[in-house]
């Protein structure tokens, strides 16, 4: 065993460990709290607003109203918008904020020194993308990634990381000592809107070849929004404080798993003909082909260069404080079973992911190659 393989077999035995030592055990909040959620109506706010109320908490909502606005009709909804337009928070009081809506520090610090003396606590979801370097594994203490123009609000391309970086030090500068930081992997699971996990179990379900990036142990590292949604609210009940890595522990996930989790979820749930098969394709071949990592084969980046330790971040701090992930088949399982219910026009086209012809280019491209082996 090498050493690589050495920190991956200890990190599945500390997620063992943790997974062990359930949430359940810390101590919760004697009575229900009172939180606002900045959004709280697409993915990952959905599920936390839908948990927080399982738990007994009372939600207030803050957004523009434009997105599914018909959800969670029951409750107190707040319109505004982070661009200077939040009136409607003034005079009012909360026991925790929680903003996973906060793209830009101008509007986080906004948000932050307005709620600073009405809220006792501000949980921010940060992005992992915040670090400067993937070439070597990242804790929650390594440099972060930094923009020349501070003030820009342009969250695109390599802007995206460093203003979530600035986003969390505007939040603590507002309320220093009161605020939780938790960075995230890829978030993924049912009402994911980018379709990078859902191309998956979507791609299987058509059936045939499918084109399959790199090798089956290649390592990927995601978080189910459901996992993330409770280890927010628990980091919220518990008072805890400080910045946390939040996605699966490295070497927890491969490529091949993925794949054959999608596999097995379409078999079960559309019975495709003919069954879904994977086909293998190696990263100097994708490159070649001008096949992007990311989007054209979505949750996957090649171990080198780069990015070679893109796969490796260290979550061991967020485990010591409860986190849990929950294994690949459910989140790939209720993933497709949310994509098979979406409208027809979203299942035809998705967001990330090669197209049919695409893929089927390729795949011919690599079978001549190969002599029409697989």
């Amino acid at each position: 065993m090498n050493r690589r393989d050495f920190v991956y077999a200890m990190s599945a035995a500390a997620l063992a460990v943790s997974q062990a030592i359930s949430a359940k055990d810390k101590p919760r909040p004697a009575k229900p709290l009172s939180i606002l959620v900045l959004g709280g109506t697409k993915f990952l706010g959905v599920h936390i607003v839908e948990l927080a109320l399982k738990r007994g908490h009372s939600v207030t909502l803050f957004n523009r109203g434009k997105t599914n606005a018909d959800l969670f009709p029951r409750l107190e909804h707040l319109k505004g918008d982070r661009d200077a337009q939040l009136d409607s928070l003034k005079g009012k009081r909360w026991d925790a904020v929680i903003d996973d809506s906060g793209y830009v520090p101008r509007h986080v610090r906004l948000s932050a020194e307005l709620l600073a003396p009405n809220v006792q606590r501000y949980l921010f979801i940060s992005t992992i993308s915040v670090y400067a370097s993937f070439a070597q594994a990242n804790s929650e203490d390594s440099p972060l990634g930094k923009i020349a123009d501070e003030t820009t609000e342009k969250v695109d391309g390599g802007a995206y990381g460093p203003l979530k970086a600035l986003c969390e030090k505007a939040a603590e500068a507002a309320m220093p000592g009161r605020v939780t930081v938790v960075r995230p992997g890829l978030i993924v699971g049912p009402r994911d809107p980018t379709d990078r996990f859902t191309y998956w179990p979507a791609r299987a379900a058509r059936g045939g070849e499918m084109a399959a990036p790199g090798t089956a142990k290649d390592r990927i590292q995601f978080i189910d929004s459901r996992d993330l949604a409770a280890f927010a609210l628990n980091l919220v009940e518990t008072q805890t404080v400080g910045t946390f890595n939040a996605t699966s522990p490295p070497g927890m996930f491969s490529m091949g798993e993925l794949v054959q989790a999608s596999i097995t979820a379409a078999n079960a749930a559309v019975k495709p003909a003919p069954a879904p098969h994977a086909i293998w394709l190696p990263a100097d071949f994708l490159e070649k082909e001008k096949v992007q990592p990311w989007s054209d084969m979505p949750v996957w980046i090649p171990e080198s260069g780069e990015y070679a330790a893109f796969a490796e971040a260290n979550v061991s701090k967020a485990m010591r404080a409860g986190m849990s992930i929950r294994a690949i088949q459910p989140t790939v399982n209720d993933t497709l079973a949310w994509h098979l219910q979406r409208p027809e026009a979203e299942r035809a086209k998705l967001a990330a992911g090669l197209t049919p012809e695409r893929e089927q280019e390729l795949l011919k491209t690599w079978q001549a190659a190969a002599g029409g082996g697989h």
